[in-house]
């Protein structure tokens, strides 16, 4: 259900957006909303079956044909550039680009690039995607970026000696980390894009009922135990994002992290310009851009 404060007459027709982490959860809400409003969604997900079928529904639901699915596993660099190439062979074009996809792991994992896979998910395939689309953003402005962050952010903190956590990992420790570099990002990419019709912001959704939570967890997991019940539905949690990828009153936000609709102030070590810069200069030598 659309929020109250969301114009109902607000279309987002003749607009492409893109929407990793999309066949299932708040992507798939979001998806499903923005396609509503007549958009081209362009659905990103890891799983062709899944994905085609969440597409499908989504077609049928909104009643909006432009409805794709692109593939691509966001835990491989390879792969995010292959997603890049994948989407400029179709579309000339990019309005909103919502970095939606996340993990959360108990225990360590590695990807394919050596990386710790909740940091390198979580942020880095945001960080090297929207530098890949960027050029294509400017060209299409105005434009916005919107990631999706999490209040566990709060309590994340940037170990630039470990990145990788390999000598103290943590599930949570991760995981913050991860949204703090997404909220590091987001306010150091704001500066870049002064002046450039393009517009990013942080989001966090709220504690939502998706399937980041269905994976067995350990005594330290407690929290993602909580029936479902207490927490919000993808529909709900989907709201904020909608909004700031097409409400003509979030057209003015820059390099805010918001939720439930309204700017908050997220964790201070966000807003510390060397740390961000830090992670942006390592980010690149990570990702490899330029």
């Amino acid at each position: 259900m659309q929020d109250e404060n969301v114009s109902d007459t607000t279309t987002m027709k003749d607009k492409v957006v893109m929407v990793t982490g999309a066949n299932s959860g708040i992507g798939k809400a979001a998806s499903l909303a923005l396609a509503k409003m007549g958009a081209t969604v362009i659905m990103v997900a890891r799983n062709k079956e899944r994905g085609e079928a969440a597409r499908f529904d989504i077609i049928g639901k909104s009643r909006n044909n432009s409805v794709d699915l692109l593939l691509a596993d966001l835990s491989s660099l390879e792969s995010v550039r292959q997603l890049a190439v994948d989407f400029r062979r179709k579309y000339s074009k990019l309005h909103v680009l919502i970095n939606n996809a996340g993990l959360f792991n108990q225990r360590r994992r590695v990807t394919v690039d050596g990386y710790e896979n909740t940091f390198a998910t979580n942020y880095l395939a945001p960080f090297l995607l929207t530098n890949l689309q960027l050029d294509l953003l400017k060209a299409s402005a105005p434009t916005r970026i919107i990631n999706v962050s999490s209040v566990g952010h709060y309590n994340g903190h940037i170990n630039f000696e470990d990145l990788n956590l390999e000598n103290d990992y943590g599930g949570w420790k991760a995981y913050g980390q991860s949204k703090l570099a997404l909220v590091l990002f987001t306010h150091e990419l704001a500066k870049k894009l002064q002046g450039t019709g393009v517009t990013v912001n942080a989001v966090h959704p709220g504690t939502v009922a998706t399937n980041i939570w269905t994976r067995p967890f350990g005594p330290v997991g407690f929290i993602m135990a909580l029936p479902k019940l207490f927490m919000t539905s993808p529909e709900k949690g989907a709201e904020t994002i909608v909004y700031l990828a097409s409400s003509p009153d979030a057209k003015g936000l820059n390099g805010e992290y918001v939720e439930k609709l309204k700017v908050k102030k997220s964790s201070d070590e966000s807003y510390n310009e060397e740390i961000a810069q830090r992670l942006w200069d390592v980010s690149a030598k990570l990702t490899r851009i330029s």
